[in-house]
């Protein structure tokens, strides 16, 4: 079965996001203070092509998923009390489409992102509430431009769809359990982050997964990292090592990322991660990445972004996989709408010895407006 969404319709919806951007949603208040409200809308576009099949959606896109949020900052002193409050907007996501159809829930507390409270001074930050771990992010240092729509973690568009076998069947693993970035994510937790000394800072938090209510492990993670300015070029890099217990069975990652951008518009990003698990019959992946972008302004709207990237993994899934991509992207940013559109096209390749697998490809035209 072939499906087909009417594209005039999609790019209409599209359209309909690409608003002008409202004046600031901003109030400040007579002691320093202010509190904000801000957000975006992110909807694509989404064509995934197993070999056999192919299904073309308009969906939210999790890459960077439709959100609101508010933000409030107070100085105490001489340290600042902030408060942060974010949660998606519970549209159609782009992972939970597959050949089998759409397993939309609708909006659920998975998609509280952000309760956080925090204070920081000369002395650092500390944090407590729904937030980021420190090794969130980590494998996601990326200083191009072409980022909004190309990096480290490959699998957004199509995240939920199965590789299917050179006979037809849909026996293989989904497009999230074979091309992993193992980078962290938000939890209920409490974080420590150090102040800058000459661009290094560090961190380190313990949390749970307070919006599961299946999942009582405990998650640790510690993180360095850097960023400076070196004459014409900016350089930023992480690195970060997280556990997750759970009842003693721990599974540990190691997780870097570092990117260059030069004053001619040339940037170049890595990233690499590997996982020791404990767990009975589980694998231990890794895998590297590697993106070549450019940028500059030739337009009168605002910047415009190339780039093309290439992942390579190993032992997803199970134990003597492999896991190959590559994909190409362009970004336009319209400075008087805050927006940036994008197109980007992706291939994905896993192999294993329980079959062999045609390749998977996406395309994606999307819109990420923001307020």
């Amino acid at each position: 079965m072939k499906r087909l969404l009417n594209i005039s319709t999609a790019a209409a919806g599209l359209c309909a996001f690409a608003l002008p951007a409202s004046a600031e949603l901003r109030y400040d208040n007579n002691s320093g203070g202010y509190v904000e409200i801000y957000g975006q809308f992110n909807p694509a576009i989404i064509s995934v092509d197993d070999g056999q099949q192919t299904e073309t959606n308009l969906l939210d896109y999790d890459l960077s998923r439709s959100r609101v949020g508010l933000r409030l900052m107070q100085p105490i002193g001489a340290n600042t009390f902030g408060f942060r409050f974010e949660a998606g907007l519970g549209f159609p996501n782009s992972t939970e489409v597959n050949q089998f159809g759409s397993s939309y829930s609708g909006w659920t507390r998975a998609d509280l992102r952000h309760v956080d409270f925090w204070l920081e001074g000369s002395w650092g930050r500390f944090s407590a509430g729904q937030g980021s771990m420190v090794a969130d992010g980590a494998a996601e240092t990326d200083l191009s431009y072409v980022g909004t729509a190309l990096y480290s973690y490959t699998a957004d568009a199509s995240a939920g769809f199965l590789f299917r076998d050179t006979a037809g069947a849909l026996s293989g693993p989904a497009v999230a359990s074979a091309f992993d970035n193992l980078d962290g994510s938000r939890r209920g937790r409490i974080r420590y982050d150090t102040p800058d000394f000459n661009g290094f800072s560090a961190g380190v938090a313990w949390g749970k997964n307070v919006l599961s209510s299946s999942d009582d492990a405990d998650y640790y993670d510690i993180g360095l990292f850097y960023g400076q300015e070196f004459g014409t070029a900016n350089f930023a890099a992480s690195l970060a090592y997280q556990v997750r217990d759970d009842a003693g069975a721990e599974r540990s990652d190691v997780i870097g990322s570092a990117s260059v951008l030069l004053d001619n518009g040339l940037s170049f990003t890595l990233a690499a991660g590997s996982r020791d698990n404990d767990a009975a019959g589980a694998s231990d992946p890794n895998y590297y990445y590697a993106k070549i972008g450019y940028e500059n302004e030739w337009l009168p709207w605002g910047k415009t972004g190339f780039g093309v990237h290439y992942y390579d993994g190993e032992d997803f899934n199970v134990a003597g996989s492999s896991t190959k991509g590559w994909g190409i992207g362009a970004v336009q940013k319209v400075e008087s709408i805050n927006t940036d559109i994008y197109l980007t096209y992706q291939e994905y390749e896993y192999r294993d010895a329980a079959a062999a697998y045609q390749d998977l490809t996406t395309w994606v035209l999307g819109a990420r407006w923001r307020f």
